[in-house]
């Protein structure tokens, strides 16, 4: 049996492969916007993945490191490690900030962390190449996404960092690519003051009458005090096996007065609260755009029906059965509809990674979509066929 339908796209196959492969590039960017949404979600959650923590202890009355400013001091993971549940705690340091290198500067979550190895809260989980931190100063560990390379020296406030570590896919709830340094470096790159600064905060603190007691040392003392840095942003915690987070949190609330957060709670800041209002702008504009493709698709079926209405008007003048003529159209739609989808896809899957921040496509997204596809092209048929069947053929030809 001879396909109407196959016999008319062979008749004007490049319109037709063109018009699909324009569709396709529509359907592509529709892709894209709800990958940059799971994007968003996925950094926010592989965040947490990377922190090794199972609670995450902060300033009271505030959400975390992640979501709001969190100071405490540095010296309260050791009364935590005392605590019931607790296998490991380390302190941790979160700063955003412009890193230097000698070919420009780079965005980047600058991390404060303890040297040692991957078991150690807060250090990247693995490297794709070097090695991790083991001096306590002046050592970088990297995300591949800054562009560092091994060996390279970047700069951090004013000391000069060697990157001996390369890891993948530690970013903020921002997208900003990791760098690691030794925690004693990031206290004080976070808390650093210019010279001028400085100069006058010894001034104003030696000319105040309350340090002006005849007491050897005292201003010296108050000044080091002033100029050194001995807050955290958050104590990562690690619990034994067999542990509720949920317990062990509530019982460092009571017993050290500091705000602790389990994985769950944690995640649902970053992505209920963080990530909200980027996320929701960016689900209105693919409800908008997803609005606007479907508009597109029937106006494209419905014009490439109306173009060849002599031929329909002489398929009708031979006798050509209205169901048929109707499986022809409806056959051309989802075909184009298919074409549309696959470069969709596949130019979706080309161009996320040029993307500056994470694009994830997940299949079931891609189901989804080829699902609206093949229903929008369906529907816009049904329109281009109650109007290509309503057409007098003596009118279409004589026209």
């Amino acid at each position: 049996m001879i396909s109407l339908a196959g016999r008319d796209i062979l008749h004007s196959w490049g319109k037709f492969v063109f018009t699909g492969v324009g569709l396709g590039l529509l359907i592509g960017v529709t892709l894209s916007m709800a990958g940059i949404y799971r994007g968003m979600v996925e950094d926010a959650k592989i965040l947490l993945d990377n922190s090794g923590a199972d609670i995450w202890v902060v300033q009271q009355d505030t959400l975390g490191p992640y979501a709001e400013s969190s100071t405490i001091p540095d010296d309260v993971y050791r009364s935590i490690l005392g605590m019931e549940g607790v296998e490991r705690a380390a302190n941790v340091t979160y700063l955003t900030m412009q890193v230097r290198h000698d070919g420009g500067d780079v965005r980047a979550m600058v991390v404060g962390v303890v040297p040692g190895g991957p078991g150690e809260p807060g250090q990247p989980i693995s490297l794709v190449a070097g090695r991790h931190m083991t001096r306590s100063h002046y050592e970088a560990v990297a995300d591949l996404k800054t562009g560092f390379r091994l060996g390279q020296r970047i700069v951090i406030r004013r000391n000069v960092y060697t990157v001996v570590g390369l890891t993948r896919r530690t970013v903020s709830s921002g997208g900003d690519p990791m760098v690691f340094i030794p925690l004693k470096d990031a206290q004080e790159a976070q808390f650093l003051k210019d010279n001028d600064a400085i100069v006058r905060s010894r001034r104003r603190t030696s000319q105040n009458p309350a340090f002006s007691r005849p007491i050897p040392g005292l201003l010296d003392a108050v000044i080091k005090s002033q100029s050194s840095n001995s807050n955290v942003n958050a104590v990562l915690v690690r619990l034994a096996p067999g542990h509720a987070p949920e317990e062990v949190a509530k019982s460092i609330q009571r017993w050290n007065r500091y705000q602790a957060y389990t994985r769950a709670q944690m995640e649902e800041i970053l992505v209920d609260k963080l990530v909200a209002t980027s996320a929701r702008q960016i689900g209105m504009f693919l409800v908008i755009l997803s609005v606007v493709s479907a508009a597109i698709v029937a106006f494209i079926i419905y014009t490439l029906t109306m173009g060849k209405i002599r031929e329909i008007a002489v398929l009708k003048l031979i006798g050509t059965r209205n169901r048929t003529i109707a499986s022809m159209i409806l056959q051309q739609a989802l075909g184009l509809g298919f074409i549309g989808f696959v470069v969709g896809k596949i130019a979706a899957t080309l161009w996320a990674p040029i993307f500056p921040k994470y694009v994830l496509l997940l299949p079931e997204d891609a189901v989804r979509g080829l699902f609206a596809v093949m229903i929008i092209c369906a529907l816009a048929s049904v329109m281009a066929i109650r109007a290509a069947l309503k057409v007098d053929p003596a009118e279409a030809i004589g026209g």
